[in-house]
């Protein structure tokens, strides 16, 4: 029924029925409307939310979907979010009357077998009906909770084997009925939760919805029915029709990529993803067959709607930017996921690492394939970290927390034609913003020693990645630390001659004799005072590094970007002077020897 039910949430949806004709004009302001209407039903959450990893990170979405299910408006927030929101929605429209959808209704929806990603990501959402009686548009709130109601807290059971291990699924709970809260069906709900602060933002998602909803009503009210159907017609036709014309640029052919996972959390090595990009005049298909379908796996499943959602986050990046983020995108790409791969299981498998890997080697994938065709926009949009750390503790009171990892890091930041790895958090999370030290350490009992970037950290190339960071911190009490390592076999990969990332690390109880490193998973009790230090992957290099303009190479032996050492041995640049005297210099006769001899080694 999984599979089934899958090929019928993604099926192509037609347009709302209209009469009303529409100007492109009028239909951008409307759309324009939509936007504004996503980010104060975003900005809501994020200011009203009780838990850090919405009111600080900002790990939110929102989005509008059509009557139809279609994405009409999709917003503010993380970038694989963006794309998930409809299917759970259309599951809900799918059951309209059997759940008694009207005006006022409010509904929760987390199940990756019933349209989801993976449980922790909550959909709360709002039907908007006109004057009529009809259903217009739906608005919603995606955001990351940090409990499921699982075998452990936070969800992520490293040696979970289904669904249910995991936590509470929720297909399609009515929360609010006509206005009025359900508080028998909320208690139950916050009861599945181990957190207090879950309470606060499950409120903050429906008093979110419930803003947005009012203000989607005004415009209906202004513009009429009629015309909202038509201009979201509109702008999901544009979009499918802008998208087209990107495609017919590319250059026909079959560009493939395989991207590998270092081990299920079971220990299985080199889980395989392969895609192939088909491109053919203005028709792009995106094909997964080949990914690995081993029923034996553990802890590697993605969702549908979660693969999905990666690869159109990823074909999106190859696109002009000002390209509008909605179903037009769906109409224009054909998708083929392989029923019973890790990249569409069978139902009850267990999701929550999925959103991690092969999620991310999903996008990886389509990204090299892509570059071949639209090299100046493959940038990966990415998360090579397996999981955070996790820090799960209780309080004097006997009330659980939890420090979920979300913290200021450098990873992942690849370069592209012309720009080297920018920034520090990966273009992946969007508008996440990760926890500050400060504010962790007035929440939890841990200290965080140091953020830094990692010397020689990202992948060397014409253009270089970002260097990865080093985050240590330290514990001031007893607690449990749980871990998945993976990308230390497998770093992201660098491009058209671009070098990869460093690799992956982890390490607990640092600077004792019991240190280790985490090459697999670990679920550890660390005693108080007990150190962990995660080195986080930099950005892959784009280009051979040969071809690096040596002075930019000497500007970043002097930001500590690169090594003395390492401008030599993989960059071919002989500097004169010293970092400390400030007065290096490129010596370039030396280099131009130096660079024709690795060339000539390299050939031979």
């Amino acid at each position: 029924m999984s599979f089934e039910l899958n090929r019928k949430l993604a099926a192509q949806r037609a347009p709302l029925p209209t009469g009303a004709g529409i100007d492109a004009v009028t239909a951008e302001i409307i759309r324009g409307a939509f936007e504004t209407v996503c980010f104060e039903a975003a900005t809501h959450l994020g200011r009203a939310a009780s838990s850090p990893i919405i009111n600080q990170s900002n790990e939110r979405n929102a989005a509008i979907v059509d009557a139809h299910g279609r994405l009409a408006m999709g917003a503010i927030g993380t970038p694989h979010l963006t794309f998930v929101n409809p299917m759970m929605v259309r599951w809900g429209l799918m059951n309209f009357e059997a759940f008694d959808w009207g005006p006022g209704d409010v509904f929760l929806a987390n199940d990756p077998d019933h349209g989801g990603g993976h449980l922790p990501d909550y959909c709360i959402y709002a039907p908007v009906f006109d004057d009529a009686g009809e259903l217009i548009v739906v608005q919603t709130l995606q955001a990351h909770q940090g409990d499921t109601g699982g075998k452990d807290p936070g969800g992520f059971t490293l040696e979970a084997t289904d669904i249910f291990t995991e936590g509470v699924s929720y297909p399609c709970l009515k929360l609010v009925h006509r206005g009025e809260p359900r508080k028998d069906v909320l208690r139950m709900v916050e009861r599945n939760n181990r957190f207090p602060s879950f309470a606060g933002d499950l409120a903050a998602m429906i008093t979110g919805v419930q803003k947005g909803a009012a203000r989607l009503q005004g415009l209906i009210g202004r513009y009429g029915s009629d015309r909202v159907k038509a201009a979201i017609n509109h702008s999901i036709a544009h979009t499918a029709a802008r998208c087209r014309e990107e495609v017919s640029g590319w250059r026909d052919g079959t560009y493939e990529a395989a991207v590998f996972i270092d081990h299920d959390t079971a220990g299985t090595k080199d889980i395989r993803v392969q895609v192939a990009c088909r491109v053919a005049g203005d028709r792009l298909t995106i094909d997964l067959t080949g990914t690995d379908a081993r029923p034996e796996l553990v802890g590697v499943w993605n969702t549908f709607a979660n693969t999905r959602s990666y690869i159109m986050t990823q074909v999106v990046a190859a696109m002009a930017p000002d390209i509008v983020k909605n179903e037009g995108f769906f109409d224009a790409v054909e998708m083929i996921v392989p029923e019973g791969s890790i990249a569409q299981p069978p139902p009850n498998k267990p999701a929550a690492l999925g959103s991690f890997h092969p999620a991310c080697e999903i996008t990886e994938a389509v990204c090299l394939a892509l570059s071949n065709v639209a090299p100046q926009r493959s940038a990966p949009q990415l998360y090579k970290i397996g999981m955070p750390n996790a820090v799960i503790g209780f309080d004097e009171a006997g009330t659980m927390w939890m420090d979920q990892g979300v913290d200021c890091r450098s990873m992942d930041v690849s370069a592209v034609p012309g720009i080297d790895g920018w920034g520090s958090c990966p273009v992946s999370l969007g508008s996440l913003i990760l926890s500050e030290a400060e504010d962790a350490e007035t929440r939890y009992p841990i200290l965080n020693i140091s953020r830094e970037m990692t010397t020689d950290a990202g992948g060397a190339g014409q253009w270089r990645g970002a260097p990865g960071s080093l985050n240590v911190k330290q514990v001031l009490q007893p607690v449990t630390a749980m871990a998945w390592m993976v990308s230390a076999d497998h770093p992201l990969r660098g491009m058209c001659g671009g070098e990869d990332a460093i690799p992956y690390s982890n390490r607990f109880e640092v600077g004792t004799p019991n240190e280790y490193r985490i090459e697999q998973t670990a679920q550890a009790m660390l005693p108080a005072g007990a150190v962990i230090a995660y080195q986080h992957g930099g950005g892959a290099g784009f280009g051979p590094p040969l071809a690096r303009d040596p002075e930019a190479v000497k500007e970043d032996v002097l930001d500590e970007y690169v090594s003395i050492e390492a401008a030599r041995s993989r960059y071919g640049v002989i500097l004169k002077g010293s970092i400390e005297e400030y007065d290096l210099e490129v010596d370039h006769d030396a280099t131009a020897a130096l660079r024709r001899n690795m060339t000539m080694a390299a050939a031979a």
